[in-house]
């Protein structure tokens, strides 16, 4: 399975685009047999802001990346870490 290099790429502007310490932003790929899973980490004051409101920004922000994803070809699942 090829990487998925475009989410990545979508996925970690976006997210420095939304919090307040974009340097501590970390996005890290767990590949597994069917689907990749892109691990989010960000500051602790910054995840309130990466969810959003019912989770509305967090869904959002996973709609944008595996569209991002057919570019490159493979499955993608977001996941925001503590």
């Amino acid at each position: 399975m090829s990487e998925p290099e475009t989410a990545n790429e979508v996925l970690t502007f976006l997210v420095k685009q939304i919090v307040d310490q974009p340097d501590a932003v970390e996005v890290d790929i767990e590949s597994a047999e069917e689907r990749s899973v892109l691990e989010v980490r960000v500051a602790p004051g910054d995840m309130g802001r990466v969810i959003g409101k019912r989770g509305r920004v967090a869904n959002a922000i996973r709609t944008v990346v595996r569209a991002a994803a057919v570019r490159d070809g493979v499955e993608v699942d977001v996941e925001f870490l503590d």
